[in-house]
C-alpha cells in the first residue's frame, strides 16, 4: 500500500509534491544508511522524479555519492530498487530477454525467459542505470525507447508491449554526462547520443560535500575517530582530499580522493596506527609517481609534517 511522505521529516525538504511511499519494505528495498547526507537540490530532483514519473540523470565524478543517494531516498520511502552496471558485458538480451530451453513435464521445450526490464516494469521499481555513458549502442538504443513519456516496451519476438507499473521509475547515473573520456580518467564511457541525452527530464550535478560534512559521514563509518583528535585528524584528512580535487580539477593530478578513499585511509589508520602509511596504502600508491611531490605538498599543508615518499 502506497501513501504520501513526509519530505520534511525523511529529507529535511519542505515539498508540495505528494511522493508516494510504501508502509513496508520487500527484499529489494536498499538499507538504510542512517548516517548518510542528502545533497537538497539533487533530493529534490528524485523526489520530483519519483512523484511525477520524469525519468531522473545524475551526474557528477566519482564517489560523490550518485547512486548510493537514489538508494538512500528509495530505503526511506521503502520504494523497491534496483541497479543495473551497464558495462560491456550488458547486452539487449540481458536486458529485453531471450528464448531457452527448460524442461517441462519431463520435457524440453523452448521458452522465452523475461529479462530485467520487463521484469523491473511490471512492478513498482526505481530502476536505475549505473555508469549509464558505458553502455553499449545497441543497450542505449532500448533504453531510449524507455525514455519517452508513455515508456513502453515492445517485446518483437514476444508480439508483446509492455505498459509499465504506475510505480515503474527510471533513473541513471553518469561520470561525464555523455561527453565520453576527455581527460582519460573514465575508461570505457562513450559519446552519448544527444537526442537520447534530451529524452532525461530531469539532469542533476552531485559533487563532494562540504568539509565538515564529510568529517561527519568518515566519522559515523569509523566510529574509533569520533574523539576530539579523532575529528581533529579527520578534518584535515579531508582536507587533503579537498586538495586533490582542487588539483584534478585544474590539470595538476590525474587521480583525486572520492570519500570513499578517505574512509578507506580512516580505517587503515586504525589497522596500521599510522597516518601516513594508511595514506600511502590508501591513495598516493594509485597515482602516478611523478605526481607524488604535489601530493606530498598536500599532505604537508595539511598536517604540518613532511611524507616519506621513499617509503611509498
Amino acid at each position: 500500500m502506497n501513501q504520501s511522505a513526509d519530505t520534511l521529516a525523511l529529507f529535511g525538504i519542505q515539498s508540495t509534491l505528494a511522493v508516494p511511499c510504501f508502509d513496508t519494505a520487500n527484499a529489494h528495498v536498499p538499507e538504510r544508511d542512517p548516517a548518510y547526507r542528502f545533497q537538497p537540490e539533487v533530493t529534490q530532483a528524485i523526489l520530483t522524479g519519483l512523484a511525477t514519473n520524469r525519468r531522473v540523470l545524475i551526474q557528477g565524478r566519482h564517489g560523490t555519492g550518485k547512486s548510493t543517494h537514489i538508494e538512500q531516498v528509495a530505503a526511506r520511502l521503502n520504494w523497491p530498487c534496483v541497479r543495473i552496471n551497464l558495462d560491456g558485458q550488458i547486452s539487449r538480451l540481458d536486458l529485453i530477454g531471450r528464448d531457452a530451453v527448460v524442461l517441462r513435464d519431463g520435457k524440453q521445450v523452448t521458452e522465452f525467459i523475461p529479462g530485467m526490464l520487463p521484469w523491473a516494469m511490471r512492478q513498482p521499481m526505481i530502476l536505475v542505470f549505473d555508469e549509464y555513458d558505458a553502455g553499449r549502442p545497441e543497450v542505449m538504443f532500448v533504453i531510449q525507447r524507455l525514455l519517452e513519456r508513455s515508456g513502453k516496451l515492445t517485446l518483437l519476438d514476444q508480439n508483446e508491449v509492455i505498459t509499465p507499473h504506475p510505480l515503474f521509475r527510471l533513473m541513471a547515473t553518469s561520470n561525464t554526462v555523455g561527453l565520453g573520456n576527455l581527460n582519460g580518467l573514465y575508461h570505457g564511457t562513450q559519446v552519448l547520443n544527444h537526442a537520447q541525452l534530451d529524452r532525461w527530464n530531469i539532469v542533476a550535478t552531485l559533487d563532494y560535500l562540504a568539509v565538515d560534512e564529510e568529517v561527519e559521514i568518515v566519522v559515523a563509518q569509523v566510529p574509533e575517530h569520533d574523539t576530539v583528535a579523532g575529528r581533529a585528524l579527520v578534518r584535515a584528512m579531508v582536507e587533503v582530499a579537498a586538495l586533490t580535487r582542487s588539483g584534478f580539477g585544474v590539470g595538476d593530478l590525474s587521480a583525486l580522493m572520492s570519500p570513499r578513499t578517505v574512509i578507506n585511509w580512516a580505517e587503515n589508520i586504525v589497522s596500521f596506527r599510522d597516518v601516513a602509511q594508511a595514506f600511502r596504502l590508501s591513495f598516493l600508491n594509485k597515482t602516478d609517481a611523478a605526481e607524488w611531490p604535489l601530493i606530498a605538498e598536500y599532505y604537508q599543508r595539511c598536517f604540518d609534517q613532511e611524507l616519506n615518499l621513499t617509503a611509498a
